[in-house]
């Protein structure tokens, strides 16, 4: 229930303790409390035992390129029987890291191998003539039977890396001829030593792991046969979670990327956060090493992950950190320090639009209310969505808002007491969601008092709209409150997580320090009607196009997802008829419409191609093909970057006359008049790097920042305000 889209490696802070876990004794509690704790309440066991060494290895090597079948096979005589007992018996470290020695005994000399076929083919590249296909994903094919096989895998890998490679910068120096714009590529290194880099951080990836993540590993690879949802964090990834549920931070406000040449980049930069204050740090300056103000020890950080110059960065608030820092104008090497503080994620917070919609003699006023996530402040703080919520609410209401698009899509949850409350900003007193335990004890969740809002409402969803939000739009749709519209169907994941700290349950002599948490599906939730939403998800009423309807993403993909089940809808609310009554036109009007969007048939044809990829998985390793592919799909993008320049001028002219947006953020709640929303505002609360392929390309921004979908949605609850 708590899990959410993780955001970016926006640096965080808070100190974790440097003393070694006893890792055995948790591995042992883990164990106990997973049993106990969790929804099947499902026993260890030789099936489960099986599971979670199939489980260990496909999240170690999920593409199949380090692992043979006769080495799965050897693992599976040697530990498949006795997993579980290992947990059980205090000897979590040790099976930790036997397991991940022979995975990295495995791994490495196959790093080793794409690097000398690399290095061979640094003077001259290969003739990409072939007539050879390789597979664009292995995570579902079988294993190479046995090392002679695998090696023909890391053949095609290396080639298709550096035929990549090599289309993308030929298409880039030809999008910059084409504009009279000096080449992105001319000052990257080498093709082949753009490769070597990417294979040098992988064997750094795989050589600098330490005991917390084997375990960390393990742990997790035995919670996920359980439900993909129940996890352990070890005390870093604690700490992690903690910042991302509550929408802030406290760090120096730069999101990180790994770079080709080993070098920690910089991405991006909040906006008035610390490292923007200072004026020391730029866009794409590498950080190469680190250490605390006052403290002349550096550690180098070339190569080494993102998560791992992360928690380097770490400290406290009011506290300084040093970076040594190659410049990105000039190469030259500094020195900053720069002092961490609590960074809103401003970008997760609700926000508002109201808009005043001409159409013939009659101006609608609508409004938007834009929720990332339903975020809460698990360090008892003053961060709570629906307080937010209800603050834009009020102010829609005191703008007279006759109907509103709440837009969850790309919502993946949050807390089930925060979803809880906004419900009834809606329904008013009555049932929200029902919630089963492992003894099938049923608990319906309510709320009381009368609704803030009793005007018209559509709920925009996608296939990424998970958990809370899915509680959100079930009820919606049980109440009859509103008119759901997006994905086919949203998610799917109808379970509920409880964190909880290990060392609350750890022996009371051993050691609590840095114990981490288990994160463990107790509950599944169950809409007002009966329906889970497990698996299913909601289903939209109203289905449009989108970006997300082509990807394979929700809950029915994931490996042991729990079962789609019903239980009896709860007493003590009353669905309304008039949704169901005016649906069938609703649907004609939006189809009417969506049939003649060219935005819209773009999107559908964007659908079938990706489905079409995804079902043939494979990739030509021939340049002449990909070339024509990528000139086909090029050509095509041009043409309608062209229609749409023509086509979105018009719009926008026409969203002048017929538009008028007003800007509605946390900021603005109070405000004596509501701020006219210009094409010029900054809606990014951070500074980013621009992808040169964009900068190089045409595509023009949809008119008055409403993209098709949400465009729809304000046309579908526009005619529920005309409806009876």
């Amino acid at each position: 229930m708590l899990g959410m889209v993780a955001a970016a490696a926006l640096v965080s802070c808070t100190s974790v303790s440097q003393a070694e876990p006893d890792y055995d004794i948790i591995g042992r509690q883990f164990s106990l409390v997973l049993q106990n704790a969790h929804f099947s309440r499902a026993r260890f066991s030789q099936e489960l035992y099986q599971q979670f060494l199939d489980c260990y290895l496909q999240s170690l090597d999920a593409q199949h390129l380090f692992l043979t079948q006769e080495d799965v096979n050897y693992l599976n005589e040697r530990y498949a029987s006795s997993f579980g007992d290992y947990l059980l018996a205090n000897q979590t470290t040790r099976l930790a890291e036997e397991l991940y020695a022979y995975f990295s005994e495995r791994a490495l000399p196959r790093i080793d191998q794409a690097e000398q076929m690399l290095r061979a083919y640094s003077g001259k590249m290969p003739a990409f003539d072939s007539n050879r296909t390789t597979p664009r994903s292995r995570r579902k094919l079988p294993r190479a039977k046995d090392a002679a096989e695998l090696d023909q895998v890391w053949r095609d890998q290396v080639e298709d890396m550096l035929l990549t490679e090599v289309l993308r910068r030929e298409n880039l120096e030809k999008l910059a001829a084409a504009k009279g714009k000096p080449s992105p590529v001319a000052k990257e290194m080498s093709v082949t030593d753009k490769m070597l880099a990417r294979i040098k951080r992988m064997r750094n990836e795989i050589q600098e792991a330490d005991r917390e993540d084997m375990v960390s590993y393990l742990l997790n690879a035995v919670a996920h046969v359980y439900d993909p949802h129940s996890d352990y964090m070890g005390a870093r990834e604690e700490q992690r979670f903690k910042d991302m549920i509550k929408a802030s931070i406290v760090g120096i406000g730069a999101k990180l990327q790994s770079d080709d040449d080993g070098s920690t980049t910089i991405e991006g930069i909040v906006k008035g956060g610390p490292a923007a204050k200072s004026g020391q740090l730029q866009l794409g300056d590498h950080i190469v090493a680190v250490s605390h103000a006052g403290d002349d020890n550096w550690t180098d950080v070339m190569f080494l992950s993102i998560d791992k110059v992360v928690d380097l960065i770490r400290g406290q608030k009011g506290v300084p950190v040093k970076l040594r820092v190659q410049s990105a104008d000039t190469g030259e090497e500094k020195v900053v320090t720069i002092v961490r503080d609590e960074i809103p994620m401003s970008e997760e917070l609700a926000s508002g639009r109201v808009i005043d919609l001409k159409d013939g003699d009659r101006t609608y006023r609508l409004g938007v209310l834009t929720l990332p996530s339903f975020y809460i402040d698990l360090d008892d703080g003053d961060v709570h969505c629906a307080a937010d919520v209800k603050k834009i609410l009020r102010r829609m209401m005191q703008e007279k808002v006759e109907g509103i698009v709440l837009d969850l899509r790309f919502n993946g949850g949050g807390s089930l007491d925060e979803v809880r409350k906004m419900v009834g900003f809606f329904t008013g007193a009555g049932p929200v969601v029902q919630v089963k335990d492992s003894r099938a004890h049923v608990e319906r969740l309510t709320v009381s008092g009368r609704p803030l809002f009793n005007g018209e409402l559509v709920v925009l969803i996608n296939k990424l709209s998970a958990s809370a939000s899915e509680i959100f739009a079930g009820a919606m749709a049980d109440y009859g409150r509103a008119v759901i519209v997006g994905d086919e169907a949203s998610f799917g994941k109808g379970t509920v997580q409880v964190p909880r700290g290990l060392a609350d349950y750890m022996p009371y002599f051993s050691s609590r320090e840095g114990c981490g948490m288990i994160k463990v599906t107790t509950q599944k939730f169950y809409r007002v009607g009966g329906a889970s939403t497990q698996l299913k998800g909601v289903a939209s009423d109203i289905v449009l196009p989108t970006v997300t309807a082509g990807l394979r993403i929700g809950e029915g993909e994931q490996d042991y997802a729990m079962p789609y089940d019903e239980i009896p809808r709860a007493g003590g609310y009353v669905k309304s008829s008039r949704i169901s009554r005016i649906l069938p036109e609703l649907m004609a009007r939006s189809q009417a419409r969506t049939s003649q969007d060219k935005d819209m048939q773009y999107t559908r044809e964007d659908i079938e191609r990706a489905r079409e990829r995804q079902e043939k998985n494979v990739v030509s390793l021939n340049k002449a093909e990909r070339e024509a592919e990528n000139t086909q799909l090029l050509e095509r993008k041009k043409t309608i970057d062209a229609e749409r320049k023509v086509r979105y001028e018009k719009m926008a002219a026409e969203d002048e006359k017929k538009m008028t947006i007003y800007r509605l953020k946390l900021s603005d709640v109070k405000a004596a008049r509501l701020p006219i929303a210009s094409k010029d505002d900054d809606d990014e609360y951070m500074d980013e790097n621009k992808d040169p392929e964009e900068e190089l390309t045409e595509t023009p921004e949809y008119p008055s920042k409403l993209d098709p979908v949400l465009r729809e949605a304000l046309h579908i609850v526009k005619d529920m305000v005309d409806m009876p």
